[in-house]
């Protein structure tokens, strides 16, 4: 009886705090109009434009806080961050079935633009307020979420697309007047403008977004429980296994993406320190390449997959990458960098491709599943990447010892020619994209993918509990990040 009566208080302080958190009007959505994908638009746009920002005064704080193992120092930060992302992103989603998406909206921007200010005021604090706010750092799979609820399912894909292009249009722009502002005002004008524009997104939010799940879809009881199957991060990596095509697949995209996730990481502070790059040709570089992948990602992907075949497609991509990282690692010239940013944007390709061919060979009620595997893995290179990117370089000796940020490009620029390496994890990613690409070669082009056995019916009577989205069942959308949410 008395553990009834504390399990009892408990689920009240649930219900009242869920009540406070979320306002409640009827049941009907609070905010600017009704739930829209342009709500989910603006607070992706403010929230990466505000992070684009600060792209050159980062750099320059990282070497000024790490001079000793610059890269090894970046590697952790971004790697306890991507794992914590892993480990958070199906809890904060389920817990979002329960609560509505707005307030996690609001958890999840503001832990996530938490550290900006910090950049001025404690940079210590800065890098370890950036590694834990990756406990939060999950805004892609609430928005994702939110996203499911107000579309049918044959408007998702757009409505995904849209979502994305606005993430790469943020950071195609911003980073340029960053570089701009911080040359001409200084750093301190720069955070303060990323500070602000974190609190408008913030205020968005609060005001304007409203709640796209509504009272009547959720399940019935605010206590409704959680099972643990649908917080656990490895649920759909332990899957993998039951489907050769799956396993095919998952590999690929492993030994693929955690040479790019390192890359993310890590690339710009090369650029910077290492080739010479100043920060205004950093931010050209971003630009350039942002809207090389934007158009490879919508009219060149659509061409090849008519004429080639998505299999083929998924190769030709892999092939892009091999080359890209080859170069990257060899290369030691700027010339050659802007190169093979161009062939970088051609070999953002793969990833369309592969969610495409899950798409088109899993069934229905399996989407969410194979997706959900796949978000799995790309979350856990999100962790691993960095940290082995930041490993390497520290292996190697790559360091930025002898450099102040200030100097000018050209004593940065003598730096690789002392190596006949200059960038040593980019060749060990091309190696790891060259044994994604052998194993991508045995991909079938159609085969129904089955996983059918004990684990998967598990896992679709507990997510059951949960399909209470405008859709139903729709709700096992095609976007693989929505799926890292359990929705």
């Amino acid at each position: 009886m008395t553990g009834e009566k504390k399990k009892k208080k408990r689920l009240n302080r649930s219900i009242l705090l869920a009540k406070k958190i979320i306002i409640k009007d009827g049941g009907s959505p609070q905010g600017i109009g009704e739930p829209s994908v342009y709500h989910a638009v603006v607070v992706i746009f403010l929230e990466f434009f505000a992070w684009g920002l600060l792209t050159t005064p980062m750099l320059t704080v990282l070497h000024q806080t790490f001079p000793q193992h610059t890269f090894l120092m970046n590697g952790l930060i971004h790697g306890v961050k991507g794992l914590l992302s892993f480990l958070s992103a199906p809890l904060i989603g389920a817990l979002s079935d329960v609560w509505g998406r707005k307030s996690f909206l609001l958890l999840t921007v503001f832990f996530t633009c938490a550290p900006i200010p910090l950049m001025k005021i404690s940079p210590w604090w800065y890098f370890a307020v950036i590694s834990m706010s990756g406990v939060f750092a999950v805004t892609f799979s609430v928005i994702f979420a939110y996203v499911a609820d107000i579309t049918q399912e044959h408007e998702r894909s757009t409505a995904y697309g849209l979502v994305s292009a606005t993430f790469a249009a943020s950071l195609v722009t911003s980073p340029a007047i960053g570089a701009y502002l911080s040359q001409a005002y200084g750093d301190t004008l720069v955070v303060i403008l990323a500070t602000a524009i974190a609190l408008l997104d913030i205020c968005f939010i609060l005001v304007a977004v409203p709640e796209s799940l509504p009272e009547k879809m959720r399940p019935a009881s605010w206590g409704a429980p959680i099972s643990w199957e649908q917080a656990d991060p490895f649920a759909s990596l332990r899957k993998v296994g039951q489907d050769s095509t799956v396993l095919l697949i998952c590999i690929t995209v492993f030994l693929s993406y955690l040479p790019e996730a390192g890359q993310y990481s890590s690339f710009f502070l090369y650029l910077r320190q290492v080739i010479g790059f100043t920060s205004e040709t950093v931010a050209a570089f971003i630009a350039v390449v942002g809207i090389l992948s934007i158009l490879a990602q919508t009219v060149v992907l659509g061409i090849l997959m008519r004429s080639i075949g998505n299999k083929n497609t998924i190769l030709l991509g892999l092939g892009f990458q091999i080359l890209q990282l080859a170069w990257y690692g060899f290369g030691s010239q700027p010339w050659m960098m802007w190169a093979a940013g161009a062939v970088a944007a051609m070999s953002s390709i793969t990833f369309p491709a592969i969610s495409a061919i899950v798409s088109r060979n899993a069934d229905p009620d399996q989407q969410g599943v194979v997706q959900g595997m796949i978000t799995g893995i790309r979350g856990l290179c999100n962790g691993l990447g960095p940290a082995l990117y930041g490993f390497v370089f520290y292996l190697f000796h790559v360091e930025l010892n002898e450099m102040d940020p200030a100097d000018s490009p050209d004593k940065a620029h003598d730096c690789p020619h002392n190596a006949i390496i200059p960038g040593p994890p980019f060749l060990f990613g091309a190696c790891s994209v060259l044994l994604s690409l052998l194993v991508a070669l045995f991909i079938p082009e159609h085969n129904a993918l089955s996983l059918r056995p004990g684990g998967y019916k598990k896992h679709t009577s507990g997510s059951q509990g949960h399909a209470h989205s405008p859709q139903g069942g729709a709700c096992e959308g095609k976007e693989p990040l929505l799926e890292d949410s359990s929705v």
